[in-house]
């Protein structure tokens, strides 16, 4: 079956032709029906074990078999106390891995229940309200605010949407759609209305990944202290096993009391078995959980104490750990004369706050904290147009007295384009490349008179997510506690490396394309050798420091632009031993997907790291569920708390950082 990324490159027409379906009228009944019996119901599948079977697996294994026949033995000679003291640990013991078990299964479980239950979809010529496990590829559905996209969509027709796709793709602001994108499926729509065709549904859908890695992601069923512990028990096993065979056969030829020899026997298996030994760790590790538990850190999974205090990479999360999930203004700059306090004014006179959009909130922020509260009521908001992915921009006709003003907000040259040729856009322009190298995304603000062709250029405002108060010096702590901190991000390259600056986490960040064989740095490279090659040949007086300078520009350029291209698959091949050396020594990456994260912590594993991995989304859920002890942050959702095996319920890094401490000291109390 077709997946949804096959379709981004077609056409609209070409897209309903691929599917074979009808704009006009949507699938006919009999035609949906046959589809269904093909791809099957957009739901995801769950291989389920029967509760018998679980609860029977915790009395199989080497441990478990010879408690049992030391509890047999007890029988065997009467030993009535003995046999429930033994049985009693066989059980506590069964019964909390069984527990244990029981709460980690929820991952999938919350991922399913995350589906939308019902889809507008057009059959036989008419709309109708259908469950959305009965969509197929083919389906032309109706989306519109509020709605959780059912399937994966290529959309058709309409202006646009703004759909809020961060707990896939972990992007933090929504993302607008045009006819022709793809909407994923378990989106949310912030905005708009339009029709669109389903591409992909249950697990060939973007979401359907996340889920197949979910699946995918078996982690280890012992901790690493725990195999340990059951290496050194195989090996008294052993020898229990060989000296009461060697004490019985020597007792049969001796015609020794064989109820007195079994009971030797049954001394010495009880004694060299570690019987008590588990239910011991049990209690050791939930009384550390209740400490953590002090520390806002919440233990979903027991034997991740563990794992977390011999974590040795912590892969943490950009938005919402190291940096406070919310835009704020850095440091607008006014132009031809205006003033700071006029810019803020006017952007704020363009926005909306009843939207609570993330763009705009930080700008009335910024004008309560400047006092001018009271200079913004004097306008009236006569009319407002939202923004949109088309125009890029947001407008608004405001009235003060008899003052009449048209204000707008949006992207930088998209507003520099409606000043016309009266304004010089190069310092400008300057300064929007200054702020994108930081990783600021920058808004311009321009106005005019109702009569008036073009817009006034006022100034550009410089916005941010800007890092916590404590996550510089809680990541230098977690340094001198041996930690590897590398922060993981969706954002692009050049927010990532001015965030990592910013804490100190270090200068290598990585794009994830790096780590997936489409590497990009030779093509830049190669982009270089071309750059310096062309100008030479076309100003042959320049000098090598000009030739550089100009290829310094042109290479800039070129990773911009490469940035957002989607390179072919193992365009360089790398080996595995590589790619591990490149995350190994990398500091951070960003434009991450989830199996990106997946990929980042089972490398990191097999390279033999313990390795713990912060996350908040759905995208993060495979991620938390593959690494030694994942971690869910502050605010995260249900199916990211599900997967993980600590969940936090204070925001920042410190968290985890007292968390890793407490826990060292519980594995310190386990080893004596």
């Amino acid at each position: 079956m077709a997946k949804s990324e096959d379709y981004e490159k077609l056409s609209v027409d070409e897209t309903i032709k691929a599917l074979q379906t009808d704009k006009a009228k949507g699938l006919s009944s009999a035609e949906a029906a046959k589809r269904l019996q093909q791809y099957g119901y957009n739901e995801i599948p769950e291989k389920e074990e029967s509760t018998l079977h679980r609860v029977l697996r915790r009395f199989w294994g080497p441990i478990p078999g010879m408690i049992e026949v030391a509890a047999l033995l007890s029988a065997a000679v009467h030993r009535w106390d003995d046999f429930i003291i033994i049985m009693i640990l066989l059980f506590t013991n069964a019964f909390i891995d069984f527990w244990q078990e029981s709460k980690a299964l929820n991952a999938l479980k919350v991922l399913k229940e995350k589906l939308a239950k019902k889809a507008l979809v057009l059959r036989d010529g008419e709309f109708k309200t259908i469950d959305a496990r009965d969509l197929v590829p083919g389906d032309i559905i109706k989306i519109k605010i509020g709605d959780l996209i059912p399937a994966d969509v290529k959309l058709i027709e309409g202006d646009f949407i703004q759909a809020d796709q961060s707990a896939l793709t972990g992007e933090s602001l929504p993302v607008g759609k045009k006819v022709g994108d793809i909407a994923y499926s378990n989106s949310i729509v912030k905005q708009g209305e339009m029709l669109s065709v389903v591409t992909g549904t249950a697990l060939n859908t973007f979401f359907g990944k996340t889920v197949a890695l979910v699946a995918r992601a078996q982690r280890e069923e012992k901790s690493h202290f725990q195999k340990a512990v059951v290496h050194i028990g195989n090996y008294l096993i052993i020898i229990t096993v060989f000296l009461a065979a060697i004490i019985l056969v020597t007792a049969m030829f001796r015609h020794e009391n064989m109820i007195e020899i079994l009971r030797f026997t049954l001394v010495l298996t009880v004694a060299a078995i570690p019987v008590a030994l588990p239910a011991v760790l049990s209690v050791t590790m939930a009384v550390g959980a209740m400490h953590l538990a002090r520390k806002q850190a919440i233990v979903s999974r027991l034997v991740s104490i563990e794992e977390l205090a011999g974590v040795d990479v912590l892969c943490s999360d950009k938005t919402g750990t190291l940096t406070k999930n919310r835009m704020t203004v850095s440091d607008p700059v006014a132009f031809y004369g205006h003033t700071v306090g006029q810019l803020m004014l006017y952007a704020a006179l363009a926005s909306s706050e009843e939207n609570k959009d993330p763009i705009e909130t930080p700008i009335f922020e910024y004008l309560k904290k400047a006092g001018q509260v009271e200079e913004l009521r004097q306008y009236q908001q006569v009319k407002f147009t939202p923004f949109d992915p088309v125009s890029k921009r947001t407008e608004a006709v405001v009235q003060s007295g008899d003052r009449r003003l048209v204000v707008t907000k949006g992207a930088s040259q998209v507003i520099l384009e409606l000043c016309g040729e009266q304004v010089d856009g190069r310092e400008i322009l300057e300064r929007v490349e200054d702020f994108a190298e930081k990783g600021f995304r920058t808004i311009g603000v321009a106005i005019r008179q109702p009569d008036d062709e073009h817009y006034e250029f006022i100034g550009l405002i410089p916005l941010f997510d800007p890092p916590r108060e404590d996550s510089k010096d809680t990541i230098e702590e977690a340094k001198r506690l041996g930690l590897d901190v590398k922060m993981v991000t969706g954002d692009n390259v050049a927010i990532a490396k001015h965030i990592a600056d910013i804490l100190g986490v270090g200068e290598n960040i990585l794009d994830a394309r790096d780590l997936k064989g489409a590497n990009n740095k030779e093509l830049i490279l190669l982009g270089e050798i071309i750059a310096r090659s062309v100008y030479r040949r076309l100003a042959p007086g320049a000098t090598e420091e000009d030739a550089r300078r100009v290829a310094a520009a042109i290479v800039k350029e070129l990773e911009r632009e490469i940035e957002g291209v989607k390179l072919p698959k193992g365009y360089v091949r790398r080996h595995e031993s590589e790619i591990i050396e490149v995350i190994e020594d990398a500091d951070g990456f960003a434009q991450v997907f989830p199996e990106d994260k997946y990929l980042i912590v089972d490398k990191l594993q097999k390279a033999g790291h313990i390795v713990g991995m912060t996350g908040d989304g759905v995208n993060d859920a495979p991620a938390l569920k593959k690494a030694d002890a994942g971690i869910a942050v502050s605010g995260a959702t249900d199916a990211a708390r599900a997967a993980a095996d600590l969940v936090l319920l204070a925001p920042g890094l410190s968290v985890i950082v007292d968390a890793i401490k407490g826990a060292r000291v519980t594995f310190e109390r386990m080893k004596s």
